[in-house]
């Protein structure tokens, strides 16, 4: 008989389990958690450098042992804490594309108390600038083209900054190479770390047009670990329960990173529950469709998380049928709403593959209610339901909860979350109090517990899971001089979810094309803000009573090809 999901949440969280539930004093306040969580990431670490020879990163020609990843971080931890004074607390910049010497630099940093800062690898420079003079960060980590970037900052904010895969060309002054820095052999400092440390700071946009840093403890990025954790040992007995048996649900873990490190999905969903849960991590040059066919294939890959826009490139490429991806067990991800058609054809195309869906933010560490396999089926539009530490209350304006079925805004509790932004009490407290997170999204909850999400945070596009504030581009386009008003929003799109669109009216005698535009925006913000929709309009746009731009009033002009650029 299948085990209900209830059933099979109390039975891997139930007393002397791994995923045992208990209540702590956390900041003062009575908390749910499970109580088996390493006391911090330092620990977690070295636990899982003990499985030496055993692979861990898979990065083009490359094999990384836990082991060899574990002697790389204690020597970059070595040259943090004695050869740039990295003291408990100071804060680390890490800006690159995904390199397995992104994983070690994560790890060294918090095995010595320092707080990591996830910078962008697409931000342009004046954002990575703000990112390291908004963290106080005192060392970056980057690769070539990131530190080339970020080198006039350094500078001025006299930011240490180490360069990987440097290859032999002349650095910046002030920047030195990882392979000549890092002595491997080097001990790992002794350094306490506690629970409540903070660990991480990862970037998120804002409404005012400057991205906010999310603060988050080791507890709290534990905590979510395990939640995704408990999540997977439940739906695996369940699956037990109800008789599968196919050789996929027995392979080694594998999962393939095709998301970036700097994204909360990718450096605690999918990097860290391979680095505590002992996964190979099969980690790709940049996204290609075929290429991901081929590691699927090569590297036997059981787990795939990506944005919706992803999976539907894996099922369309013309090459599709031509590898086997047999392996896979779940296919899924977040960052976007996935059509139920997209639900479908994963079921029906990937054999033991099943659909997986996630609604997580930075806020909650990527942890929050899922769906997946059977649940996800015959509720496609749903994001699933939470583990038992996580609870979801929907609320009215007032802040009233609501009852199963009305609509409203969901809000999360539980040891995962951040606890604020990085110097920003204010805008803080807008979001997070008594223990509870307001997420800005509207939706229900089912009698099962099924949470829908209906709308998202006001003003924000979410581009092939990119999160993309109109304020900030709306911000960037006012800076022309030949801009009057301006107006950003997401339009749909069939690969990227959505797409920024953009309804400009010019000063009067003002001449610009949507080309020149482009440029400008480009010029000041990474290339995936940019609209890629942009109608220049005569007339002044539509505003309400109280001055603000109607927006819903502009979204047809996008129906039509005219005015486009």
């Amino acid at each position: 008989m299948t085990l209900s999901w209830e059933e099979a949440l109390a039975a891997v969280t139930a007393p002397g389990e791994r995923f045992e539930i208990g209540r702590r004093q956390v900041a003062d306040r009575d908390t749910k958690l499970f109580l088996n969580a390493p006391p911090s990431l330092r620990e977690a670490f070295a636990a899982a450098h003990e499985r030496k020879e055993a692979d861990f990163l898979v990065y083009e020609d490359e094999q990384w042992s836990f082991g060899e990843v574990g002697r790389h971080v204690a020597a970059l931890a070595h040259l943090l804490r004695e050869g740039y004074g990295v003291a408990k607390g100071d804060r680390v910049a890490i800006a690159m594309r995904n390199y397995p010497e992104w994983v070690v630099s994560f790890a060294a940093v918090l095995s010595i108390g320092a707080i990591s800062v996830s910078v962008n690898a697409w931000w342009a420079p004046a954002e990575i600038e703000f990112a390291l003079e908004d963290s106080g960060a005192k060392v970056l980590i980057a690769d070539r083209e990131r530190a080339e970037r970020a080198a006039p900052a350094a500078r001025r904010l006299d930011t240490r900054v180490l360069v990987v895969r440097a290859g032999k060309e002349e650095l910046a002054p002030g920047q030195a190479r990882y392979e000549e820095a890092v002595e491997l052999g080097r001990a790992l400092p002794e350094v306490e770390v506690d629970p409540d440390d903070d660990a991480t700071i990862l970037y998120t946009s804002g409404t005012t047009g400057k991205p906010k840093g999310a603060v988050s403890t080791h507890r709290a990025v534990l905590q979510a670990l395990m939640g995704f954790g408990c999540r997977v040992a439940a739906e695996a007995l369940r699956r037990q329960s109800a008789g599968d048996s196919s050789p996929a649900m027995a392979a080694e873990p594998a999962f393939i990173l095709v998301v970036p490190l700097f994204h909360v999905t990718g450096c605690v969903a999918v990097m860290l529950s391979c680095y505590l849960g002992g996964a190979k991590l099969v980690m790709m040059y940049r996204w290609e469709p075929e290429r991901a066919l081929e590691l699927i294939e090569r590297e036997k890959v059981t787990n795939f998380v990506g944005v919706p826009t992803q999976t539907w490139d894996l099922l369309s490429c013309p090459r599709f049928g031509d590898f086997d991806t047999s392996s896979l067990v779940s296919v899924g991800g977040g960052g976007a709403p996935a059509p139920p058609a997209l639900v479908r054809r994963v079921a029906s195309n990937l054999g033991a593959g099943r659909p997986g869906i996630g609604y997580g933010m930075t806020e909650t560490n990527a942890y929050g209610p899922q769906n997946s396999g059977a649940d996800y089926l015959s509720h496609p539009t749903s994001t699933g339901r939470g583990t038992p530490i996580l609870e979801i209350e929907i609320r009215d304006p007032n802040g009233k909860a609501l009852p199963p079925g009305e609509v409203g805004e969901i809000c999360f509790k539980g040891p995962h979350l951040f606890r604020g932004y990085w110097g920003r009490p204010e805008e803080t407290a807008e979001v997070l109090a008594d223990g509870w997170l307001r997420t800005g999204d509207i939706g229900r909850v089912d009698a099962e517990g099924f949470v829908y999400v209906s709308d998202r945070a006001k003003d924000m596009v979410l581009r092939a899971g990119e999160n993309v504030y109109s304020a900030e581009v709306e911000a960037a386009i006012y800076e022309h001089p030949s801009v009057h008003e301006a107006a950003v929003f997401g339009v749909p799109h069939e690969r990227l979810g959505e797409e920024v669109a953009a309804v400009v009216c010019l000063r009067s005698g003002a001449e610009l094309s949507a080309e020149a535009l482009q440029a400008h925006v480009g010029a000041r913000l990474a290339e995936f803000k940019v609209p890629s929709r942009i109608a220049l309009v005569a007339e002044p746009l539509p505003r309400n009573a109280a001055g603000k731009i109607l927006k819903r009033q502009l979204r047809p002009l996008f129906s039509e090809a005219e005015g486009e650029g």
